[in-house]
């Protein structure tokens, strides 16, 4: 059974290992280890630490018989889209791991980043999505996300070719 629950602000070795786990497993492949390896170290449990003590960065974790297997974080806008209303939301982070994909937990996640966004006033929600991650473009689509405009995701030198994704909530 998948439970859910907020993170608390001790949290952030528990987030920044997950957060990094899942972004090599989906995405490791990808990168020259000294670009990866540069880029896992910025999103250091230290920096998760701060993440959850700032009032704007909401946090939800997925959990499998009380282990961590997925979370989804908000936040106000902070990616280079061109908003139409400051109180525009962004959907920072979304990952589960591989085993759970596909069992509902990113539906469930997302459900509740889109309910969050609207509990704080926000009027839209962005999100940027790796331009060849189809998987995730299509499951974005079904809430509505629309693709706006390209977007560098960096990862040490490596520029990523992503697309900035908006849903009017």
């Amino acid at each position: 059974m998948i439970t859910y629950r907020d993170a608390r602000p001790d949290e952030g070795a528990v987030l920044g290992g997950i957060a990094r786990a899942t972004f090599i497993e989906t995405f490791g492949t990808l990168y020259k280890l000294p670009d990866l390896t540069g880029f896992l170290a910025a999103g250091s449990d230290a920096a998760y630490a701060a993440e959850l003590a700032d009032s704007d960065i909401e946090v939800r974790f997925a959990l499998a018989g009380g282990v961590p297997i997925g979370f989804c974080k908000i936040s106000r806008l902070k990616l280079p889209a061109e908003a139409s209303d400051p109180t525009a939301m962004e959907l920072r982070q979304l990952y589960v791991y591989r085993p759970w994909q596909g069992e509902g937990v990113a539906k469930v996640l997302t459900e509740w980043a889109l309910d969050r966004a609207r509990a704080r006033g926000a009027r839209e929600m962005w999100l940027s999505v790796f331009t060849e991650n189809t998987r995730a473009r299509r499951f974005y689509a079904r809430y509505g996300f629309e693709e706006i405009a390209p977007y560098h995701f960096m990862v040490g030198d490596q520029a990523d070719e992503d697309i900035l994704c908006r849903v009017m909530l």
